[in-house]
C-alpha cells in the first residue's frame, strides 16, 4: 500500500510541476493545480515529489511477511 501512494504521490507531483515549468494553462487532472492558489503549485509540487520518494525508500527497506 505505501508503493502505491508514493507513486501517486511522484506521478502527482511530477506531472503537476511539469505542467507549472512548461507553461500550460489547464490545471488537468493533477490535484495541487485544483486545490492550492497558483503560487503554492510548484512548491507544493516539489514537496509531493519529495515525499513520495521518500515513502518509496522506506518502503524498500521493510521486509515483507512470509
Amino acid at each position: 500500500m505505501g508503493e502505491l501512494i508514493g507513486m501517486l504521490l511522484v506521478v502527482q507531483g511530477g506531472g503537476g510541476l511539469l505542467n507549472r515549468l512548461l507553461g500550460a494553462t489547464s490545471p488537468s487532472w493533477f490535484v495541487q493545480l485544483h486545490v492550492l492558489p497558483p503560487s503554492l503549485h510548484v512548491a507544493a509540487s516539489v514537496v509531493m515529489v519529495l515525499a513520495g520518494a521518500a515513502v518509496l525508500v522506506t518502503g524498500r527497506g521493510r521486509k515483507r511477511p512470509e
